[in-house]
């Protein structure tokens, strides 16, 4: 398919927003990807396509949270390399998903991380950080499933990753966050691995977003202390529940 300056603008836009909320917290491809499916694309060419956006987007974020400091590294590598093998198996399984299928499975899971979003306490547990062979070997095994999930379908995995950093590890909001996108940008080269080797991606349209997802993550990693994430979830909450509808009924 064709796209023109217009389809480029909003492609930024949305990547923008996407790249910013899932450097923050999560849930910017609930945006992307109802988006991408909207613009004409087979919502598995849609899932495949999105990966190019987050595998960039991760990689400045990875870059920003380092230039402040921020790095949970080594940890975050062995939970990276968990989620790696996952996500070859959730990605394996997307690639020949129906379309209706994939539409209204993407519509309840916005409609459950939009009420996450609405009504779940903040995922965060205070207390000393807990990286003990105990605590390693739990996250690594934990981190493997949300690596299927994501390899799968991506949309509001931060929220996952950010709960089992909290609960297992008792890390601080930055640093669960610095370790979240180290995870995806490290699951994504086996997810984007197998959405190329099944001639799955839009090139042209995953390029433009991925320039808006790259730019939303450099300033969201840079800027993620003084950012009040509140008011891009609100915004992300009303317009994602628009799309769920669509998606599900229309």
């Amino acid at each position: 398919m064709e796209i023109d300056i217009l389809d480029i603008l909003l492609l930024f836009g949305v990547g923008l927003i996407a790249g910013g909320l899932n450097t923050l917290a999560g849930g910017g491809s609930l945006l992307s990807l109802p988006v991408l499916i909207f613009l004409g694309l087979p919502p598995n060419v849609a899932n495949a396509t999105n990966r190019v956006a987050i595998f960039c987007q991760n990689i400045f974020a990875v870059r920003g949270f380092k230039s402040k400091g921020v790095s949970a590294y080594p940890y975050s590598l062995w939970l990276g390399i968990s989620a790696f093998f996952g996500a070859i198996l959730g990605a394996t399984i997307a690639v020949d998903i129906k379309g209706e299928t994939f539409n209204k499975l993407l519509a309840i899971v916005i409609v459950l991380v939009i009420g996450y979003m609405a009504l779940g306490k903040k995922a965060h547990v205070e207390g000393q950080e807990k990286t003990d062979r105990k605590s390693t070997i739990i996250g690594i095994i934990t981190f493997f499933f949300i690596g299927i999930y994501g390899g799968f379908i991506q949309a509001g995995v931060g929220y996952l990753i950010i709960a089992s950093l909290s609960f297992i590890n008792h890390f601080p909001l930055v640093k669960t966050n610095s370790a979240k996108v180290f995870v995806v940008l490290i699951y994504t080269i086996s997810s984007l691995g197998i959405f190329i080797y099944n001639d799955l991606i839009n090139w042209e349209i995953g390029i433009a977003l991925a320039v808006g997802n790259a730019t939303g993550g450099w300033l969201a990693s840079r800027w993620s202390t003084k950012i009040d994430e509140k008011y891009v979830r609100y915004l992300v909450m009303v317009t994602a529940t628009v799309f769920a509808v669509k998606l599900f009924f229309f």
